[in-house]
Formats: C-alpha cells, sequence, structure tokens
C-alpha cells in the first residue's frame, strides 16, 4: 500500500512538472495581456528539440539550452505578429499551432528519419536522507527539472508581486494606456513576457520529451499546452494558484495511468479524456470567479 501511494505521488509530481514549467511563464505573458493559446505549438516544437539537441551533443543539459533557445526564437514569431502588426491574439496562436506541428513532423523525419535513436534524459537526482522519509521520500528522487519548477515557484510569486518589474507587468495587462503614459513601454513589456513564457514552455515540452519518455513522438503534447492555459486561469493568474492547479491535473493524469494498470474494465478511450475533462469542469467551475487582466487579448495601438 505504501509502495503504491509512493508511486502515486512521484506520477503526479512528473505528470503536474511540464504544466508548472509552461503555467509559470503564462503568469508574466497572461498579466501582461496577452492570451497565448500557441502554448500547444512551444511545447511540441520544445519537445522535439530537446531530442535533437540531445541527440546531437549528447547531453540532456544541452538538449534542454537548445530547446529552452530554440523555443524562445519560435516565440517571437507570436510576439511580433501581435505586438508590432497588431494581429488578433487567438489567430496568430491558432496558427503557430499548425506551423509548429507542420515544422516537428518535417524536422523529426529529416533528423532521426522515422527511428527512435537513443538519447540522453533528465536523471533522477536522489536528495541524501530526504530520499528515505517514508512515503514522500519519493518525492526527493526526481529529476533535476522537476525540483528547479517547484522552486520557481516562490521566485514567480516574489517577483510578480514584490519588484519593480513584476508590477510593470501587472500595470501593463490592467492598463496599458495609462502604463504607457508614466512611461512603462508596453512593446517591451509584452516583447520579453512572451519570450520568457517561450522559453519556459520549451524547457516544459523538453522534459516531456526528456523526463517523461526518451524519444520524440509527432504531436506528443497532445493537448497540454491548453491544460496550461486552464492551469494559469484555474490558479488565478498567480505562481502558488498555478502549482496547485497543475497538481490537480497531475493527479487526474496520474489516476489514469493507475487505473489503466489495474486492468478495471472501463474502456481506455474513457480514462484517457479524465484529465481533459478535469480541465474542462475546473475551467467551467472558475470561469466566472476568476477575473483575467482588462487588457487581456486587445493589441496596444499607440496614438
Amino acid at each position: 500500500m505504501i509502495e503504491t501511494l509512493s508511486s502515486f505521488l512521484s506520477s503526479t509530481v512528473r505528470m503536474a512538472t511540464p504544466l508548472l514549467i509552461a503555467g509559470l511563464g503564462l503568469v508574466f505573458s497572461a498579466n501582461a495581456g496577452i492570451v497565448n493559446i500557441g502554448i500547444e505549438g512551444f511545447m511540441l516544437f520544445g519537445a522535439l528539440m530537446g531530442c535533437a539537441g540531445s541527440y546531437w551533443t549528447g547531453s540532456a543539459l544541452f538538449g534542454a539550452l537548445i530547446a529552452i533557445l530554440s523555443t524562445m526564437l519560435f516565440s517571437a514569431i507570436f510576439a511580433y505578429f501581435t505586438i508590432n502588426q497588431y494581429a488578433d491574439q487567438t489567430v496568430v496562436g491558432a496558427a503557430i499551432n499548425i506551423l509548429a506541428s507542420g515544422i516537428t513532423i518535417t524536422l523529426n523525419r529529416l533528423v532521426f528519419e522515422g527511428k527512435v535513436p537513443a538519447i540522453s534524459g533528465f536523471e533522477s537526482l536522489h536528495i541524501p536522507f530526504l530520499e528515505k522519509l517514508p512515503i514522500i521520500g519519493i518525492l526527493f528522487q526526481q529529476s533535476l527539472v522537476c525540483y528547479l519548477a517547484f522552486v520557481l515557484v516562490p521566485v514567480v510569486a516574489y517577483v510578480m508581486r514584490k519588484t519593480h518589474l513584476g508590477l510593470q507587468v501587472l500595470a501593463v495587462g490592467e492598463n496599458p494606456r495609462a502604463s504607457d503614459t508614466v512611461g512603462i513601454s508596453v512593446k517591451w513589456t509584452r516583447w520579453w513576457t512572451i519570450l520568457l513564457s517561450g522559453a519556459l514552455s520549451g524547457l516544459a515540452g523538453a522534459f516531456m520529451s526528456m523526463g517523461q519518455v526518451r524519444f520524440f513522438s509527432e504531436g506528443m503534447i497532445s493537448g497540454k499546452g491548453y491544460m496550461a492555459l486552464a492551469v494559469i486561469v484555474l490558479g488565478g493568474y498567480t505562481a502558488f494558484g498555478v502549482l496547485w492547479a497543475s497538481l490537480i491535473f497531475g493527479v487526474g493524469m496520474a489516476l489514469q495511468f493507475r487505473l489503466q494498470v489495474l486492468n478495471t474494465g472501463i474502456p481506455y478511450q474513457i480514462l484517457t479524456m479524465l484529465p481533459y475533462v478535469i480541465t474542462l469542469v475546473a475551467v467551467c467551475g472558475v470561469n466566472s470567479k476568476t477575473r483575467g487582466p482588462a487588457s487581456s487579448g486587445e493589441p496596444y495601438i499607440k496614438e
């Protein structure tokens, strides 16, 4: 029983980690007034580039760095069209998802030639003494990326609420024209928040391809980017809210796999739907109570 519970906790953390990382990036961009459904494409692109980077260099660390940098550059496409060209954010985000799907399929077949190569992935890092604790000891046998994701939560919370930089982001999201009047660059603030969100989404995608599994498969994100959007709404656009929302979805995904292993007789198609049903119910339940930034989705045109 204890072993089963420990395994379930470990699975929950691993499933929640990519949602948490991507969600923390969205804390910045969403609070700046950006609605980015292209996060799905960012994560997919990061998943491929992480595997490719690890394959080329033989190092998971360099693979992660390549995923972060390349996805940051990829996110610049979204930033340019939505900020500089005043294009509709939802339309551009949808286009980014389609573009990412096509690019990753093409690059995957060019780089790996239809094979599944052996790559370096994120290894477990055991924390002495803590790993010996009953039940929760398994939580201290995770990869470095898992630990980093949870450490980033208080850091992001502090930056957003206690620093001049974070307050600028909140001001831009609430009233970009007033922010511009007092000397805050709305364009630059939205640019760097999108790039940061792209970087963290790339790391989240790389974790899925190099931490949860050790290969890339076409379309492997399977809606996790949209779950990250649900996480930011459910979490009230705050770092600690994103943490708890990610864990809720992590429990749903871990439960899905656990029920499949137990051979309950429930059709696997229904079990596969479980995380998405939780997403839908959660978002519908808080949608009327959670208010995003006043300028969400609106381009800022300087007079």
